[in-house]
C-alpha cells in the first residue's frame, strides 16, 4: 500500500509516469518488501544480495535497466540512470556497480544479519534448495563446488515451486495526458547461481509499455517465464483490442502448455485505464492479489484475481 501510494502521490503532484514508477518500486526497495525486493534479502550461493531493475518509458520506448547489481541499493535509480545518461538498455554486475558509483550512487553492504542468517542455514543443511542440475557432487544431497557428470543422462530435477523464493515489485503508471511507464526491482531467487539474472530487468519479460497500446509486468518463476516474454505479449494482445484480463490470461496460459506447474503472475493495463491480473494456480497460490490507485479511488485498493 505504501509502494503504491508513493507512485500515485508522485502522479498527484505533477511528476511524470516514469517519476512514479520509480518513486513506488525505490520505496519498495528501501522497505525490503517480503524480503525479494532491495538489500538484505535472496542470498545467491555466496551469501551476496544481488538487484535487478527495470524502467520503461512507453512514450519513447527507451528503457534502462540493471542486473547482477552490487553494493547499491538504489537499484531502479541506476537503471534509471542508464537510461537517461548513456545510450544503452542493460548493464549488469561490477560495471553496472561501478556506473552507478560514478553517477553519485553510493556503495554500501547489502548484506543484513537475515540474509546472513538465511546463507547460513542453507549451508548447514547442505545447500538444499539449489538450481544445479547434471552436475556431481550430487546437488540434491551436498554442497559445491560442482563439477559436470562425466556422463550424464538429462535428469529432470523438480522446479522448486517456492512462492516466496522470488517475486519482484512490478509497477505500471498511465496519467491523464496518456502516458504510460513500467518498472520492476527484484533482488531474484533465493540460493541462485551467482550471476544468474532473472525476468525482471529483461525488456519483454520483466515489464513492456508502448503509450498506444498499454503496459505489463510480471512475477513468479522468472527463469521459466522470460523464455516467453509474456509482458510484451500482453502488451501486443492489447494493442489488437483484446481487454487486459483476457491479454493477461494468455500471457499465462502461454507459459503452461510447456510448464503447467509454473509459478508465476502479470498485470495488464490499456490506455484507457482498465486493468486486470492472471495467475497459474498451484497449491500455495489460488488468488493473486495486486494494488490499484486511480482517480476513482483516489487511495491504493487491494484487489485480487482467481488463478486458473
Amino acid at each position: 500500500q505504501n509502494v503504491t501510494g508513493r507512485a500515485w502521490s508522485a502522479l498527484q503532484s505533477g511528476g511524470s509516469v516514469l517519476d512514479a514508477v520509480e518513486r513506488g518500486c525505490a520505496r519498495c526497495e528501501m522497505e525490503q518488501c517480503d524480503g525479494s525486493v532491495g538489500y538484505g534479502g535472496s542470498p545467491d550461493e555466496s551469501g551476496e544480495t544481488t538487484l535487478d531493475a527495470l524502467i520503461m518509458n512507453g512514450d519513447t520506448m527507451e528503457v534502462g535497466a540493471v542486473a547482477d547489481l552490487r553494493r547499491i541499493k538504489n537499484a531502479i535509480g541506476v537503471a534509471r540512470a542508464v537510461m537517461e545518461h548513456t545510450e544503452h538498455t542493460l548493464l549488469v554486475g561490477e560495471s553496472a556497480s561501478v556506473f552507478a558509483e560514478n553517477m553519485g550512487f553510493i556503495a554500501e553492504d547489502l548484506t543484513t544479519n537475515k540474509s546472513v542468517n538465511i546463507f547460513s542455514e542453507w549451508l548447514k543443511g547442505s545447500c538444499q534448495p539449489n538450481y544445479r542440475k547434471n552436475v556431481s557432487p550430487d546437488p540434491s544431497k551436498s554442497c559445491g563446488p560442482y563439477r559436470p557428470k562425466a556422463t550424464w543422462k538429462q535428469s529432470k530435477r523438480a522446479r522448486h515451486a517456492n512462492i516466496h523464493a522470488h517475486d519482484t515489485i512490478g509497477m505500471i503508471a498511465l496519467d491523464r495526458d496518456g502516458h504510460v511507464a513500467a518498472g520492476t526491482s527484484t533482488n531474484g531467487l533465493t540460493h541462485k547461481v551467482p550471476g544468474r539474472v532473472g525476468d525482471s530487468p529483461i525488456v519483454g519479460a520483466g515489464a513492456y509499455v508502448d503509450s498506444l497500446a498499454g503496459g505489463a509486468a510480471a512475477t513468479g518463476d522468472g527463469d521459466v517465464m522470460m523464455r516467453f516474454l509474456p509482458s510484451y505479449l500482453a502488451v501486443e494482445l492489447m494493442r489488437a483490442g483484446v481487454d487486459p484480463s483476457a491479454a493477461c490470461k494468455s500471457a499465462i496460459s502461454r507459459i503452461k502448455r510447456h510448464y503447467s506447474e509454473f509459478f508465476g503472475a502479470i498485470i495488464c493495463a490499456n490506455t484507457t485505464g482498465h486493468y486486470g491480473a492472471a495467475c497459474n494456480k498451484i497449491p500455495g497460490l489460488t488468488k493473486f492479489h495486486f494494488m490499484v490507485a486511480n482517480s476513482e479511488t483516489n487511495t491504493p485498493v487491494l484487489k485480487s484475481v482467481d488463478c486458473f
